[in-house]
């Protein structure tokens, strides 16, 4: 029979002589039969990660299953936003995209299971992890330096996420869980659900042999933003800035997440083991946008209505489907003093738009008189009763888009060890190789209707109900339905936009080898590692040029390989203080949007990509000191610096010799360098008397400074933030858990505007979120919640050249969220 632990607040450390000490509370009486301790609650899931991370061999950040369900996260990209020097870009207010050390998110790997995770979108590495639900996951890993036998392609860190394993936990486990949520922009109420399941069974004759795990999740959130951006339509005048033209947009969005998780692990002998993850994960995005379109006559100065405005009505109307499927399969085998593992694994991201409209345009009949705006940071339109009324426009275009993106990525490993004793050292050698394949494909077709046969083109006859809109008036919205209608009586065929059609197709395959050798040695207190990786990448892209109307095949090829020693220390100062110090070499391959073969030659300008860019290569140094508080707690800060070569940015240039004249695309830059310190805090406040004892901790501050040289001056490496910081408090008792969360961003540089002046440089403006969750143990199985997101309702801000000039501003609202869960324990 297995007896649980209920652990609520727990005080539980296993100590280097393997102590076990802590407030126990068992599940029955009969404690001579006790198999398994389960961990539960905010103080249980601290200490089961800082275990982890204190055991590793180099330096890693961990969140275990129950950690991330101490935070109001939907997804993992939010859950990953809580560790040490991590922070996330946010997509409509969700989370989205992973920043770590203040880098941006193509910057970082990220895998499954041990296997690359290809991306969805058509121009990214980076993986949109909104599209995995945090209820799968087991844990997060980010490996901030890297062994030799893992890939070297992340400049800030390594992302692993782990889905369930039914070994995880001993015999059957069981969760479900059911919420619902409101959201305050658009009074909307959305649903949620989740369930995990886990047994080990006896088979072939072996006890507790074969482990089965599956987890699901659903939600459908519908919710909604408002917004308004010049996308930097400034003119600087000594007078002062003049607005040229801005957009005021509404959004109406359902976002469905389906997913689902099966692990299974069998033990076939004490020697030798098998397993098999798959994950499939799909995310819908069904966005309408109403927007308008304002161009001033002149440029306009903020709060004059003395103007004109040329104005057009736009409506936007797709469902995104984003898809990621992996399956990993792989085993284990040791005899004597050796160990041969293998693994292979398969990947596939897609995305697609099923003829989405992409715009259907509205223009208004005339220009509109005694017209302005308002407030330079959040504009909002100043203009007649004319302005707002559907009669006063008529639809000119419809453009409608079909796009399927494609990321294909096979992988296959074997790795092989050997243990021996030398001189009073233990020693561990390694050797291991790699084969990854992947390909990256993209179509498009986009189609622009221009004659409606016999549709009415007045907007009245299309016009839905009236826009709640606080960034100023808006009028009615445009029913999607009707153009809808509209696009499905005419033949398409008829108009094909073959530019875009063509310029936007390619597909880019890309071919790594690899191979290690490692070795790790362990001697008291010490333990070293050290190491070579090689890898040898192959790229071949094909696409086409388009010049002036004239549609031709391109084809590129490159190849490089790069050698990446490092060298890592860790010493165990005494039982509670860990000193680690590393040098690592890694690198990061180009985005696909830059590897891009298209070719766009327009009269004297021309646009390309550059499937001929080196990676950037980085050299590593990294320093910290852990030190390990009571029964759960540290205190830990750390120093690193990164140096890189083949910085990456994309640049404007005068062309000689060529049909035309100016080319934008992308350049390998000279160097850059980051530099930076992190420190880290978490105790739960156990020596404080009585009610205080359930009091916890946590926080976390990480500052960075970088440079990169792009030849006519110096700029901060895009997508940097110079600090971002957590902070946690918590209460728990046996019957509740209280915790109020904080996480923050210093503003960074999102894109280069002029490479030899920074007056229209865009940068995003710092971003601080307030979180809650709340719970209540009504038994030993069921928890009642309640999450409360964006309790501060923090916008999304970025500007043009100085902060008072808007680039895009976006607000969302709050989301609070009420939940019930059962579980086994």
């Amino acid at each position: 029979m297995k007896a649980y632990f209920k652990l609520r607040p727990l005080a539980v450390i296993c100590a280097a002589a393997g102590s076990l000490t802590g407030q126990l509370s068992l599940a029955q009486s009969d404690r001579d039969r006790v198999e398994t301790v389960v961990v539960i609650g905010q103080t249980g899931a601290l200490n089961k990660s800082l275990r982890q991370q204190r055991e590793a061999d180099n330096l890693i950040t961990v969140l275990s299953s129950d950690n991330i369900g101490e935070f109001p996260d939907s997804n993992a990209s939010e859950s990953l936003q809580r560790m040490v020097g991590l922070s996330i870009e946010r997509d409509q207010g969700e989370g989205r995209f992973v920043r770590v050390r203040g880098l941006g998110p193509d910057l970082n790997g990220v895998t499954l299971n041990g296997a690359r995770v290809p991306s969805p979108e058509s121009g990214r590495r980076a993986v949109a992890l909104d599209v995995v639900p945090s209820d799968l996951l087991e844990s997060l890993e980010v490996t901030k330096v890297h062994k030799p036998e893992m890939d070297a392609d992340s400049l800030g860190g390594a992302i692993n996420i782990r889905t369930l394993s039914a070994f995880d936990r001993d015999g059957t486990y069981y969760k479900a869980r059911a919420e619902g949520s409101f959201d305050e922009n658009r009074d909307e109420y959305s649903p949620k659900t989740s369930a995990v399941y886990s047994d080990v069974y006896d088979f072939g004759g072996r006890r507790d042999s074969l482990g089965i795990a599956v987890a699901g999740s659903w939600e459908n959130r519908k919710f909604g933003s408002d917004n308004t951006e010049t996308g930097g339509n400034w003119s600087l005048e000594d007078s002062g800035p003049l607005l040229e033209e801005f957009e005021a947009r509404d959004y109406d969005i359902e976002r469905e997440r389906l997913g689902l998780a099966v692990n299974i692990d069998f033990r076939l002998s004490d020697s030798a083991a098998l397993y098999l993850r798959a994950l499939y994960s799909e995310f819908s995005d069904d966005e309408v946008r109403n927007a308008i379109i304002n161009e001033f006559a002149a440029p306009a100065a903020a709060g004059a209505a003395d103007n004109s405005v040329s104005a057009g009505r736009e409506l936007k109307a797709r469902e995104e489907v984003q898809i990621i499927q992996s399956i990993v399969a792989g085993g284990e085998y040791r005899w004597h003093h050796w160990a041969l593992s293998y693994q292979a694994g398969y990947s596939r991201a897609e995305e697609e738009n099923d003829r989405g409209i992409a715009g259907a345009l509205f223009a208004g009949s005339d220009d509109f008189a005694g017209a302005g705006f308002r407030n330079s940071r959040e504009p909002a339109i100043i203009a007649g009763a004319d302005y707002f009324d559907s009669a006063s426009y008529q639809l000119d275009e419809i453009e409608v888009e079909d796009t399927l993106a494609e990321d294909d990525a096979t992988s296959v490993r074997f790795d092989l060890a050997r243990t021996l004793v030398a001189g009073g050292t233990d020693w561990e050698l390694k050797t291991g190789v790699k084969v990854s394949r992947r390909e990256k494909t993209n179509r498009q077709t986009t189609w622009v209707i221009d004659d409606f046969g016999a549709n009415s083109t007045a907007l009245v006859d299309y016009a839905g109900a009236t826009l709640d809109y606080p960034l100023g008036g808006f009028g009615r919205g445009i029913d999607a339905g009707a153009v809808r209608a509209v696009v499905n009586s005419v033949d398409l065929a008829g108009f094909v936009d073959d530019e875009e059609s063509s310029i936007n197709d390619f597909s880019i395959d890309e071919d790594i080898d690899a191979a290690y050798v490692q070795a790790r040695a362990e001697s008291g207190r010490w333990v070293t590692l050290f190491g070579v990786r090689h890898e040898r990448t192959d790229v071949s892209a094909s696409g086409f040029a388009f010049n002036d109307g004239a549609i031709n095949p391109r084809n590129v090829d490159n190849d490089y390989g790069n050698t990446l020693p490092s060298a890592q220390l860790k010493y165990t100062w005494n039982d509670n203080t860990v000193l680690r110090a590393a040098y690592s070499n890694s690198l990061v391959r180009p985005t696909f949007e830059q590897l891009s073969p298209g070719f766009l030659i327009d009269g004297d300008e021309a646009e390309a990509g550059n499937p001929q860019l080196d990676p950037l290569e980085s050299r590593n140094v990294d320093i910290a000191v852990e030190h390990y508080l009571g029964d759960v707690g540290v205190v830990s800060v750390g120093v690193f610096n990164k140096d890189i070569d083949n910085f990456i940015y994309e640049t404007v240039s005068e062309v000689t010799g060529e049909s035309y004249e100016e080319l934008t695309t992308f350049v390998n830059g000279r160097d850059a360098s980051l530099s930076g310190i992190e420190f880290n805090y978490v105790q739960r406040l156990s020596h404080l008397p009585g009610f205080w004892q359930g009091l916890l901790i946590s926080g976390n501050f990480t500052v960075t400074d970088s440079e990169a040289d792009i030849g006519a001056r110096d700029i901060p490496f895009p997508s940097q933030s110079d600090e971002t910081a957590n902070f946690a408090i918590g209460y728990e008792q046996d019957w509740l858990s209280l915790r109020l969360s904080a996480t923050y961003k210093s503003e960074y540089l999102i894109e280069v505007g002029d490479a030899g002046d920074g007056a229209e440089d865009i940068y995003e403006t710092d971003h601080t979120q307030l979180d809650f969750i709340g719970k209540i143990y009504l038994d030993n199985n069921i928890v009642l919640s309640l999450k409360a997101l964006n309790l501060t309702d923090e916008p999304f801000y970025t500007y043009s050249g100085r902060e008072s000039l808007n680039h895009q501003y976006e607000e969302y609202g709050r989301t609070l969220q009420l939940g019930i869960s059962l579980s086994s324990f």
